[in-house]
């Protein structure tokens, strides 16, 4: 429970608020996760996930609200305890797969047997020669997951890890994250597929209309997730929002 976790938050925002001109994109978004938990990020197309992480990661700064990271207020030297993979990084075209991620390495002071051990993690092994210009949209979603993996960071922030992966890539994947999570470690995660979902996350923070509509464990969701997701992104979300609350000790906002 949410309320008995005595660890802090190794990533986590209160009151975040951005507009884009005219346009309310997050009001007073609050968002907490457990070390050791997988969180799911939800809300439909347009909904602010995508500017929500590009806040935590201190890629945007919102109107409004606070960010934590490893328990203290934001600071960016504190982004070395990060990976993540969002909003399709660019890489060096004329490098191969396997350089481009020891450009990586050798800043971390990490050896080159780590550009290699995620590259087979996401299933590239066999691709590491071949330039990163060549590959296809679903092959440099799986480059992005693999640097984000760099170095095993104490917190993962992936915006659909699963694209570009076949069945056996998002078993595997989602073996590894849960795994990676239980260490201690905090993996907060981006998707639409929310079969996927039940079977990864042990929390989630589901949005829509710029506001948080759930937040807590993801089983007070009931088994039928589509079906709850359809009931709290449509308006019709302030019992839902309640009763997670009433499940997770008011932690919901």
């Amino acid at each position: 429970m949410w309320g008995m976790e005595l660890r802090p938050s190794q990533l986590a925002c209160e009151g975040v608020s951005v507009a884009f001109g005219a346009q309310q994109v997050l009001h007073d978004v609050s968002l907490a996760t457990i070390p050791g938990h997988v969180h799911a990020l939800l809300g439909p197309n347009g909904a602010g996930k995508s500017t929500l992480m590009s806040v935590l990661l201190g890629l945007l700064k919102p109107d409004a609200g606070t960010v934590t990271l490893m328990g203290e207020p934001f600071r960016r030297e504190r982004l070395r305890h990060v990976g993540a993979s969002i909003n399709d990084p660019a890489f060096y075209g004329h490098l191969s797969a396997r350089k481009n991620l020891r450009v990586h390495t050798t800043l971390l002071g990490l050896p080159d047997s780590e550009a290699d051990r995620v590259l087979e993690l996401v299933g590239l092994g066999g691709a590491g020669k071949k330039k990163a210009s060549t590959f296809s949209t679903g092959m440099k979603g799986r480059l992005a997951l693999a640097q984000a993996l760099i170095g095993e960071p104490d917190v993962l922030v992936l915006d659909e890890p699963q694209n570009g992966l076949d069945p056996e890539g998002i078993a595997h994947l989602r073996t590894y994250l849960r795994e990676y999570a239980r260490a201690g470690r905090t993996v907060l995660v981006s998707s639409h597929q929310l079969g996927e979902v039940l079977h990864l996350a042990d929390d989630a923070t589901v949005i829509a209309g710029g506001g948080v509509r759930f937040a807590g464990e993801l089983a007070a969701l009931g088994p039928n997730l589509e079906e709850s997701f359809f009931r709290l992104t449509t308006g019709q979300a302030g019992q839902a929002v309640q009763g997670g609350q009433a499940e997770q000790g008011g932690e919901a906002r």
